[in-house]
């Protein structure tokens, strides 16, 4: 899936970005709206990975979703 798929089907995505990233609260998801960039720096900051961590996370997420 790519972003603009992500974006448009975030309602439906954001219960399995929660399963994956546990720590993320429905407010903080609801804020970064499918937002790559906003979610890498949730990842990075909920669960203090790298920004490069991160950012592989969201890829594989994205390919898996």
């Amino acid at each position: 899936m790519n972003m603009d798929e992500i974006k448009g089907q975030w309602k439906q995505l954001k219960g399995k970005a929660q399963e994956k990233w546990g720590e993320l609260t429905d407010d903080e998801l609801d804020k970064a709206e499918g937002n790559r960039e906003q979610l890498v720096g949730l990842i990075q900051e909920k669960y203090g990975k790298t920004r490069e961590e991160a950012e592989r996370e969201v890829d594989d997420w994205m390919k898996a979703a």
